[in-house]
């Protein structure tokens, strides 16, 4: 069976092939994000394999449809850039990986939180040019912070533990409540509670119309002083200048991004030769106190092997039933 996969990295080559040993499935790398300029390369294809940048709207849909292409296979957890309902109406199944690594996003937000606090990235430029002084670099302990948790899924909660373990008094906001975080002594709270009584906010939830822009101008308004924020999970979140204005009055003492609601544009490419063109993150890269890295939280050994694996379990699911045990509706 024939599959496009657009966005193709050559670590997804890597990962897909090892996974794809028999030789079932018959891969087309396409470097190319998927949109409706780039749909007709799917010509021949039973399937699409997307990521999270990928454009599956209505328009593209219908364009694969056309094609004959009859299953959108997502290689991420989270399906926010599809059309679901049109791709119910075509008939085109959608299905992603819902936990490919719980651990890695988990553990990637504590390594930006403790890049933050304790100022690595400046502590490192400087001893590389032999400047040992300590001045600026005077950093805060996790243990007995307030740490609010928005989202309690399986990378919240694993982020929960983490930061249970650092002896973090934890409060958490989320639609379900996780016995998990229960156990561990966490409190659940009304988001503006949250806002209001955390010392540092980490955001574990989906992207979907009602959290688009959760943390906004009065969100900020509500949190406290010097508040450390960090987003491992969809850009979108997050009102972007509105975070700007929080930096510039200190109300947000230190940002830690990973991922960003323009970042299509930006995010896993090499454009180090190139002038940015997007003002609003170019701002975001001059504060000292923020931290960015491009969309890596995800991007372990451990992870592109789970995401690899369950990738090919869903194609091959859909092709020998017609359905999908990770199948999104």
């Amino acid at each position: 069976m024939k599959v496009s996969i657009f966005s193709a990295k050559s670590y997804d080559r890597e990962f897909f092939d090892r996974a794809n040993g028999n030789q079932r499935m018959d891969f087309r790398y396409l470097p190319t994000r998927l949109d409706p300029d780039t749909a007709p390369l799917a010509q021949g294809s039973v399937a699409v394999c997307v990521f999270v940048n990928d454009q599956v709207d209505a328009e593209v849909l219908r364009v694969l449809a056309t094609l004959g292409v009859r299953h959108v296979a997502l290689r991420c957890a989270g399906y926010n850039n599809v059309d679901l309902a049109e791709a119910e109406r075509l008939g085109v199944v959608v299905s992603r990986v819902p936990a490919y690594s719980p651990n890695a996003v988990a553990e990637h937000t504590l390594a930006m939180v403790l890049a933050l606090s304790r100022k690595i990235p400046r502590a490192y430029n400087r001893t590389r040019d032999g400047n040992f002084s300590l001045d600026g670099l005077l950093g805060f302990d996790l243990n007995k912070m307030t740490v609010g948790v928005v989202g309690t899924g399986r990378i919240g909660s694993t982020a929960v533990q983490i930061f249970h373990g650092f002896g973090c008094r934890l409060l958490a906001s989320d639609v379900v409540t996780n016995e998990a975080c229960l156990a561990l002594g966490t409190e659940y709270v009304s988001l503006e509670r949250l806002f209001e009584a955390s010392d540092l906010i980490t955001l574990h939830c989906p992207l979907t119309p009602e959290t688009r822009h959760l943390i906004d101008q009065e969100a900020i308004e509500r949190m406290r002083h010097g508040v450390v924020l960090i987003n491992t999970s969809r850009g979108a979140l997050v009102d972007t200048s509105a975070v700007i204005r929080g930096l510039k009055s200190g109300k947000i003492g230190a940002l830690g991004l990973d991922v960003y609601e323009e970042e299509g544009d930006l995010f896993f490419e090499d454009l180090s030769t190139q002038v940015i063109q997007d003002d609003v993150f170019s701002r975001l890269t001059t504060f000292p106190n923020v931290l960015i890295t491009g969309h890596q939280a995800f991007f372990t050994h451990e992870a592109m092997s789970n995401i690899a694996d369950t990738t090919l379990s869903n194609l091959h699911e859909v092709v020998d039933t017609g359905a999908c045990r990770n199948a999104v509706s």
